[in-house]
């Protein structure tokens, strides 16, 4: 059930998260407030078209010296927007290093809510929504995948990214005999984190489209070989953030909290990489945290982590 915000969330791996409610064509949507840097109303004269693009977009507009494209979500999602005398209302976020505004027809305010409250999305609606959140006033609140949106509208922003690493037979031979444990929502996601290590020579992976899959795999391998160490049987942790039913902050807070799986090497992948957000991974004890954009950082991360290759200092 929606919990209504009494103070700033400032702890990491709560198992909360305070999301920002806006309001598309009478229907309700949220985005993490992560994401969000600030509200504004913007004047339509100083929005500058751009030539050749879709009614998606709407221009682009200078915020304090940034000039940051203006993205029509009432347009993408097939609906009309409202305008106030000429102001359009817009959500200024920023992911994958990336600032962009979505113009909206109404921001409705901030609630916290667990991450168990967030029910994973029907498959018909494809990968445009990550979760859908049920109010207390029985509204239902499509928790929109905002990544995807720029993916579609910008690939180049998106995760698109040609990593092909080369790698010698000894070290992809090293690289086979490991385990990996993967845990993101998107399946676009998966398959690319996937690919990129299966190319380097990577090949077992026991793959969860949420945290509590992975941790539930996790402890039926500490029932099951008490006597082992978890290194045994998993050599690493790869792990969204914004997940439905656990999102990777509480994952990897509670691995690092159990005796028997503190021992496993953590990676954190996700859009909410930033230098202002850095401290919320490294609160809960992650090993690492790679933004989408630095795909290619991924397969050296993991390799030094789970001790593929040797760390820098013993060559």
């Amino acid at each position: 059930m929606m919990k209504q915000k009494q103070d700033i969330l400032l702890e990491s791996g709560t198992g909360e998260l305070e999301i920002l409610k806006f309001i598309v064509d009478d229907s309700s949507y949220a985005i993490n407030v992560l994401k969000v840097r600030e509200i504004l109303r913007i004047k339509k004269g100083d929005i500058k078209k751009l030539p050749e693009k879709s009614d998606v977009i709407l221009g682009m507009t200078n915020i304090r010296g940034d000039v940051i494209m203006i993205v029509n979500l009432s347009s993408y999602l097939n609906s009309e927007l409202i305008e106030n005398d000429g102001v359009i209302m817009a959500i200024l976020a920023e992911f994958n290093a990336t600032k962009i505004l979505f113009a909206v027809d109404n921001v409705v305010g901030i609630d916290r809510i667990g991450w168990d409250d967030i029910q994973p999305p029907d498959r018909m609606m494809g990968e445009l929504v990550n979760g859908v959140i049920r109010s207390d006033d029985k509204d239902l609140i499509n928790f929109l995948n905002f990544e995807k949106i720029l993916e579609d509208l910008q690939p180049k922003l998106g995760n698109n990214v040609d990593v092909k690493p080369e790698a010698s037979a000894d070290l992809r031979a090293r690289r086979k005999n490991k385990t990996l444990a993967l845990a993101d929502d998107s399946p676009t996601t998966r398959n690319m984190i996937k690919d990129t290590l299966v190319e380097a020579g990577y090949q077992d992976f026991k793959i969860f489209s949420d945290g509590r899959q992975l941790l539930d795999h996790l402890l039926e391998i500490k029932e099951k070989y008490p006597e082992d160490s978890v290194l045994d049987h998993v050599q690493g942790i790869i792990t969204d953030i914004e997940m439905p039913n656990m999102d990777g902050h509480t994952l990897i807070r509670k691995i690092h909290e159990d005796r028997y799986l503190r021992k496993l090497p953590t990676v954190i992948f996700s859009s909410l990489i930033s230098e202002d957000l850095l401290h919320k991974g490294k609160e809960v004890g992650a090993d690492a945290q790679i933004t989408k954009p630095e795909l290619d950082k991924l397969v050296g991360v993991v390799d030094q982590l789970v001790k593929a290759v040797k760390p820098i200092a013993d060559y």
